[in-house]
């Protein structure tokens, strides 16, 4: 009888999940601050969004018009360009392609995507680099 071949993939450590690499120079406890940033900024300006749909239904569609609603869309806005950098600083820390990155900044625009993307990066992302 022979022996294992010892140069078999599964005789080898290295053939073993290894850990997943982080990119040069970026600790994993900064993509994961990074991820959770990102992750409560496109939660909240998921939930402003939707805030600012119902309040255009109820101006224009309904015909209510009360003073305090331009502070919907100026309490949105301010908060998607929190959204638009700490995005940008995620993908900058986990090198995301540039199509990928106006992608992602682009679901922040559409009520409800931007939080059904941030789901399913958030999940690529921990999978990714073992957070």
């Amino acid at each position: 009888m022979s022996s294992p071949d010892p140069e078999a993939p599964a005789d080898r450590p290295e053939a073993a999940d290894p850990a997943p690499a982080t990119p040069p120079g970026i600790s994993k406890d900064a993509i994961a601050k990074a991820l959770l940033r990102y992750r409560t900024l496109a939660w909240i300006t998921g939930i402003w969004l939707i805030v600012l749909c119902a309040e255009m239904v109820a101006k224009y569609v309904v015909g209510l018009d009360y003073e305090w609603f331009k502070y919907i869309g100026i309490t949105h806005g301010a908060f998607y360009m929190l959204y638009v950098l700490l995005t940008f600083d995620l993908a900058v820390k986990v090198r995301w392609p540039i199509g990928k990155t106006i992608g992602v900044l682009l679901a922040g625009t559409i009520p409800l995507l931007g939080i059904i993307v941030e789901h399913f990066q958030t999940k690529q992302i921990k999978a990714q680099f073992g957070l």
